[in-house]
């Protein structure tokens, strides 16, 4: 064993942690368990559970319908906390609104009603499957065409593949800063730039990279994004997600659901739908309440912490799991499925094996380790850096491994992976 892949090295990591005091800040599950799925839901922040039994005991059952003067701007309050602390959005660029996929419709489809003449949307293979399905459906409703780029599994799309399949037919180019199967991190100034070339909007999706990323989307010029609450947000399971227009484009672009919640003036009750001027005009409907003050306290932890020291923290434990991967995983029949460089990669690290489905059920229901799995073969490793300890990703890669040497996940080999149901 190499000097970094010993114990003693996780343990040194741990003892010089800057953000090892934010651990205390989340609820332990059971004693022994090793959750490593903070890329698909985030542990419980202690503060949530306070607040959401303020909001139940107090705001709701004591204050009752007199609570929505605090209740009301919850959505753009939460959506500044976002945009400040966690995107690189400016005041009023950000709002927290119903889920992603609602709000990838909404964006997509104001982007293309402000290309008139365009009849194009582009994205990748290997984008995920909400927002594949969701451009598909809007361009046959508008009759229009999905250019599909090919996506190497693991590094992503190519730029050179996006930039010839970019011309003046191009309405939006859609694609995620961090894919959710392998974690390669795109070159989100360069693709926008590019895609502003050609007179197009780029409309990213931060569902991988908001909270462990910089993301810089103002510095970037970026039109539109939308990211989700539950994943490095620890909003909660089904969090409310959140939408970023650029300013200059608030006026111009209508979204298709005309909701009353993005009505100007909308206690006048007025006839005709008047959207407010601001990115309140993509909001729709009443805004689910407990959702959003679960969601700012999750917000408020990672802000506390700070993304730069975040996104430290997630590339120095992804590479500790890279090293002992490449050392003890990949004689087992392992190959590595995500960027090798740490910077060319989101906080989970994923692994390539025949039989990763068994595997990741192995390691739950046999190890106490708690990964994820995605088809065909890939097994994902989200240590989240607000909340786990780099003797954890060390001790669940030696579990793993004896896991797997002693053929023990094999008793799982009958489990399909359609009986697998989260997102």
């Amino acid at each position: 064993m190499s000097p970094a892949t010993d114990r003693a090295a996780a343990e040194a990591l741990d003892a010089a942690d800057p953000l090892g005091e934010f651990r205390d800040r989340f609820v332990e599950p059971e004693p022994g368990l090793i959750y490593l799925d903070g890329n698909s839901l985030g542990r419980l922040p202690r503060a949530t559970v306070d607040r959401l039994r303020r909001v139940v005991e107090q705001e709701w059952a004591g204050g009752l319908v007199r609570s929505w003067h605090d209740w009301i701007d919850l959505p753009t309050r939460v959506g500044d906390l976002i945009g400040e602390h966690l995107v690189g959005a400016r005041p009023g660029e950000v709002v927290v609104s119903d889920s992603t996929t609602v709000n990838l419709y909404k964006l997509a489809h104001a982007a293309c009603a402000a290309r008139p003449g365009r009849d194009v949307i582009v994205t990748d293979d290997d984008n995920f499957p909400t927002d594949r399905y969701t451009l598909a459906g809007l361009a046959q409703a508008r009759g229009m065409t999905v250019r599909v780029v090919a996506s190497d599994p693991v590094t992503g799309p190519d730029p050179a593949d996006l930039l010839a399949a970019l011309d003046d037919r191009v309405a939006v180019l859609s694609l995620s800063h961090v894919a959710y199967r392998s974690g390669a991190l795109l070159d989100l100034p360069t693709i926008t730039a590019a895609a502003h070339g050609v007179g197009a909007l780029m409309l990213w999706d931060l569902c991988h990279s908001a909270g462990s990323v910089p993301v810089g989307l103002a510095d970037a010029g970026v039109d539109l994004a939308v990211g989700c609450g539950y994943k490095y947000l620890n909003g909660g399971p089904g969090a409310p997600a959140f939408l970023y227009v650029r300013s200059d484009l608030q006026p111009t672009l209508r979204q298709p659901i005309w909701g009353w919640f993005g009505q100007r003036d909308q206690f006048a009750m007025g006839e005709r739908y008047d959207p407010e001027p601001d990115v309140r005009r993509f909001l729709t409907g009443t805004p689910a309440v407990v959702g959003v003050a679960a969601l700012e306290e999750g917000v408020r932890v990672l802000a506390e912490a700070g993304l730069e020291r975040l996104r430290a923290k997630g590339m120095a434990m992804t590479e500790l799991a890279r090293a002992l991967a490449e050392e003890w995983l990949l004689p087992l029949g392992f190959e590595l499925a995500s960027p090798v460089d740490p910077a060319a990669r989101g906080s989970h690290l994923t692994l390539r094996h025949p039989e990763a489905f068994a595997i990741s059920r192995a390691l739950i229901a046999e190890a106490d380790v708690i990964g994820d799995f995605r088809t065909p073969d890939c097994l994902r490793l989200g240590p989240a850096p607000i909340s786990t300890r780099f003797t954890e990703v060390w001790d669940a890669l030696d579990r793993l491994r004896s896991l797997v040497a002693a053929g023990r996940h094999r008793i799982h080999a009958e489990t399909s992976p359609a009986d697998r149901r989260v997102t």
